[in-house]
């Protein structure tokens, strides 16, 4: 159960912010990716870009290594869910097939 009081969230680093920030504004990475690379809600990455623009993170022009990286992994696990969402389509209608074979040869079977 629950305890009660504050509810706690969590605090991030101002580095982090503008880590996170960076990375989505890339325009082949999608918000929604980097937040879940993160483990951010989405709806944190377009308040922390409005504070950026706004000027309340100072941020280091400089870019790390880590972004090649991140947005590497992230275009290799788009790809891997969209084959993965097609393999899935496939073996239903493989399914489909098998059932719709089986029905007819126990209905020829049995006349």
């Amino acid at each position: 159960m629950p305890k009660a009081g504050p509810k706690r969230t969590q605090r991030y680093s101002e580095e982090f912010k503008v880590t996170a920030v960076q990375l989505s504004e890339r325009p082949e990475i999608q918000i929604k990716d980097v937040a879940d690379a993160l483990d951010i809600h989405p709806f944190m990455l377009p308040r922390w870009r409005k504070e950026m623009r706004e000027g309340k993170f100072v941020t280091n022009e400089r870019q790390s290594d880590v972004y090649p990286k991140v947005e590497t992994e992230l275009k290799r696990l788009r790809r891997l869910e969209k084959e993965h969402r097609r393999l899935k389509m496939e073996h239903e209608l493989l399914k489909k097939a098998i059932r719709v074979c089986s029905g007819r040869n126990s209905k020829s079977s049995s006349s």
